[in-house]
């Protein structure tokens, strides 16, 4: 369990706190509904959770391992929707992986992608399609999902 504190400061704008590190975001809410766009809105906090996340359990898989996964990259477009309710529909991630991976790896890999625990909390809710470079592999091949 993680106690997270947030206050609302007005003006469509809040501060959290993570209570066991102390430490502190803003959000604000986008252009596009009413914000001022000055921060992450909550949404963009969304899809900044399924990257960062990806990346944090497929980096677990490759610490078991002795895999180096350092200078790995994700980005996430995040596409809004209106109808019927305001909500995320679709949350596109690229990868970048650098360097040589064999086969089981790259599927090991993957896979932990595909389980970390916010893509398995959003998958009935959003489409996230998923495309992974392997950069430092000798005959580089994207993979989709």
């Amino acid at each position: 369990m993680v106690q997270i504190d947030i206050v609302y400061r007005g003006d469509l704008r809040c501060e959290s706190v993570h209570a066991p590190s102390k430490a502190q975001l803003s959000t604000d809410a986008p252009l596009d509904n009413q914000g001022k766009g000055q921060s992450f809105s909550p949404t963009d906090l969304v899809a900044t959770a399924l990257g960062s996340c990806m990346l944090t359990t497929m980096g677990i898989v490759a610490k078991r391992h002795g895999w180096n996964m350092e200078g790995a990259r994700a980005r996430v477009i995040k596409t809004m929707v209106a109808d019927p309710a305001r909500r995320i529909a679709k949350l596109e991630t690229q990868l970048v992986i650098p360097g040589d991976f064999d086969a089981r790896a790259k599927q090991a890999l993957e896979l932990a992608a595909k389980q970390c625990p916010v893509h398995k909390t959003l998958s009935a809710s959003v489409e996230m399609p998923l495309t992974i470079s392997w950069t430092g592999s000798s005959s580089p091949a994207a993979q989709g999902a």
